[in-house]
């Protein structure tokens, strides 16, 4: 196993000079076929996809972070576990309470071809294993695979439950050989919590060779695998290190190894072990749990689904390969993984409805897939990838996600918060379509979302935070787009494993990314903030006021009708999760004031001989009229003038003004902004006159719209 190494911070703090520094050939390639492009008139673009422009050498990466000795004890090892197919994979289980374990075991059987030994695994809260609990593995076989000896294979699979936050468990494991050496686990707190976040890993990426049933081939894989599993190794440690060892597990965005299909000898994909080895190796993962999400260089075979024990796991999304969609909660978090291999969007819209459903107590809900939907490299031009955006995003803003991790581009991005992005002008085969038409189109300016900030945190946002993983390991690297798309906060390439650290707490989602060959960040510090306000109060004093709706007729119209928008009210606010704590305070203050304000109906019963008092002047407000003039984000509201103290306004962008916002004003001119254009505005307006201090309202107008320019 690759040993586990902390850096040393004063050997390994000097920037990247000359290993890392990228050339520029490619990118100038890049503008002038894009030149080439536009001068076509009678060709129309070609979308191919896209060549990687670079990788990353273990041996520089090592001497760069001052751990050349662990690289040379590597290098060593790695000759004699890369023959070694039995190393375990710690997932994340259902929720904190449970871990999920898997590993191969040679393929042992009777004389009649049973099973001649099903494996077991123990797991207790001593070394010595002590009162361990033992599971039983459920074992299935792996198909068309067999190792240089003409090994088959057994894949075992084992979900530990019952565990407890902050304890150190140990856990062994029968691989075939006997029971291996006791490995520590240790769970964390759910309350607040951080995980790693990674994007393609892609052991054996870095072998440039073209798959040939050869020994050279096999040669080039065996160093690329022993090259890429080191700085796969080396990222994995950089981010426990940075967080002092309090990860609760890892999130990676797909494509965990190289071979598929299309690069690997003989077309079969079946070579790919020797990859898994490597991608397993790092002795962290012994202790540190990763949540895989299916990439397009994982799904052309069975032995991704052999390795890894997903929870939760569904047939909807399923490629009929790897198996489909899959969950797990830890704390107040629901992490949606997703297999975009499978194209059928229909099914992951069934998936993510049932599964926010079924799991209405998590605050935050994050979604992972491969591909980069709102990257900003070579990948993210591509018509296939634009496609699958906007089939995704409505479904994403409709469950309320607030942030989709993706990878596939091998380059850092950070979108800006985004919401409603539109297709428009996409790419057609119409001789006279250019290129850069197509390239402006997939900009998604309408996407972005104006949010409220404080620093550089986000509050209470409505859209969906993107972001696209650079490689964790350094086995490929793809060029950032000439030009920056509209939607992209910042992105960062500079040919060099990153990794990003996310923090979760009641209220906050925090990201932070940094390079793995110094730590330092390439992104400023990035969050969610969700400051919803204590409702309690609010629905207790709901709840004492409900009693007086029943009692509505022993009141007088006006103190009424003021109640009942202030308890109308109160109910909107209190059933808003994102309603803050300002929102909340003032909705408690009005029904509070309205109850107080609340007078009573007065019948008197006066002797014959005195006279009756002359009943008191009833104060008429007539019902207000307007127009309506759209302009740009912007609607201006005209009000017919009438002898009265002012105008309360109501506006929304639906018709029936639910969660409408409220503006008083005493001029009958009044201008509504900003608003978002090409959306319809809803309005109505009542009229007031002010009586001994209280405001009496007319009727509303009728519900007038228009649509913003």
């Amino acid at each position: 196993m690759i040993e586990s190494f902390k850096s040393q911070k004063d050997m390994k703090r000097q920037r990247y000079q000359e290993v890392y520094m990228k050339s520029n050939w490619r990118k100038q390639m890049i503008i002038s076929a894009l030149a080439l492009t536009l001068s076509a008139t009678n060709v129309a673009p070609v979308f191919a996809s896209a060549a990687p422009d670079g990788k990353t050498n273990a041996a520089d990466i090592a001497q760069t972070m001052g751990t050349t000795t662990q690289w040379n004890c590597w290098e060593k090892e790695w000759e004699t576990l890369k023959n070694d197919w039995t190393q375990i994979s710690l997932s994340p289980g259902s929720n904190a309470t449970e871990l999920n374990f898997a590993w191969y075991t040679p393929k042992q059987t009777n004389d009649d071809h049973s099973n001649a030994n099903v494996p077991k695994l123990i797991i207790g809260e001593g070394r010595n294993m002590k009162n361990a609990k033992v599971y039983e593995a459920e074992q299935t076989a792996v198909k068309d695979e067999q190792d240089n000896n003409g090994e088959t294979y057994n894949s075992n699979k084992v979900t530990a439950t019952g565990l407890k936050e902050n304890k150190t468990y140990y856990y062994s494991y029968d691989n075939g050989n006997g029971y291996t050496k006791p490995a520590a686990y240790t769970t964390k707190s759910t309350n607040n919590f951080s995980f790693a976040f990674v994007g393609d890993p892609q052991i054996g990426s870095s072998n440039e060779l073209k798959g040939k049933d050869t020994k050279e081939f096999y040669d080039a894989q065996s160093n690329a695998v022993k090259s890429d599993a080191f700085n796969w190794s080396s990222t994995l440690n950089a981010a426990l290190e940075k967080t002092d060892d309090q990860l609760s597990f890892v999130v990676s965005a797909g494509d965990q190894i190289q071979t598929t299909k299309k690069k690997s000898p003989n077309k079969d994909a079946s070579k790919s072990e020797i990859e898994y080895t490597g991608y397993l190796s790092p002795e962290v993962l012994k202790s540190l749990p990763v949540a895989t999400t299916v990439g397009n260089h994982d799904a052309d075979n069975a032995n991704y689904t052999y390795h890894f024990n997903r929870t939760n796991a569904s047939e909807l999304g399923s490629n009929k390969v790897v198996g489909g969609d899959y969950y797990f909660k830890y704390g107040n978090a629901l992490f949606i993984m997703l297999n975009t291999q499978d194209t059928n969007v229909a099914e992951h819209k069934q998936f993510i409805e049932q599964t926010v459903a079924a799991n209405k107590d998590c605050k935050w809900r994050i979604v992972t897939l491969h591909q980069d939907i709102y990257g900003s490299a070579e990948h993210s031009n591509e018509p296939e990838i634009t496609n699958l955006r906007y089939q995704l995003t409505p479904i994403f803003e409709q469950n309320d996600i607030d942030a989709a991790l993706t990878g596939h581009d091998h380059a850092y991005s950070r979108s800006k918060m985004l919401l409603g992005g539109t297709k428009a002008n996409d790419y057609t085969d119409e001789k006279d379509q250019k290129y850069l038409t197509y390239l402006k189109s997939i900009m998604d300016e309408k996407a972005i979302e104006t949010v409220k900030k404080q620093g550089s945190s986000v509050i209470n946002p409505e859209g969906v935070l993107y972001m696209t993983a650079g490689s964790s390991s350094g086995s490929k690297y793809y060029d950032l787009v000439p030009r920056q798309q509209t939607y992209i906060a910042h992105r960062w390439q500079e040919d060099v494993p990153t990794y990003s650290v996310v923090d979760i707490t009641e209220n906050s989602l925090t990201i932070n990314t940094y390079r793995t060959d110094n730590d330092e960040k390439i992104d400023e510090t990035f969050s969610i903030t969700k400051s919803k306000g204590d409702a309690t109060s609010l629905n207790a004093e709901i709840k004492a006021s409900e009693s007086i709706v029943k009692q509505k007729d022993a009141y007088t119209t006006e103190s009424y009708r003021v109640f009942e928008q202030a308890l109308t009210g109160a109910k909107e606010v209190a059933a808003d999760k994102k309603a803050t704590k300002d929102e909340v305070e003032n909705a408690l203050k009005a029904l509070t004031n309205a109850k107080a304000g609340l007078e009573k109906k007065v019948t008197t019963t006066k002797p014959a001989t005195v006279k009756k008092p002359i009943a008191a002047k009833k104060v008429v407000v007539a019902k207000a009229s307007a127009k309506l003039k759209a302009g740009k984000k912007k609607v201006t509201v005209k009000i017919k003038k009438t002898s009265v103290s002012g105008y309360q306004i109501k506006y929304a962008s639906n018709k029936n003004l639910k969660k409408a916002k409220t503006r008083n004003t005493k001029k009958t001119i009044y201008t509504i902004k900003p608003l978002r254009s090409k959306k319809k505005c809803y309005v109505k307006v009542r009229a007031y006159k002010i009586v001994k201090g209280k405001k009496i309202y007319g009727s509303y107008s009728k519900v007038l719209k228009v649509t913003v320019k």
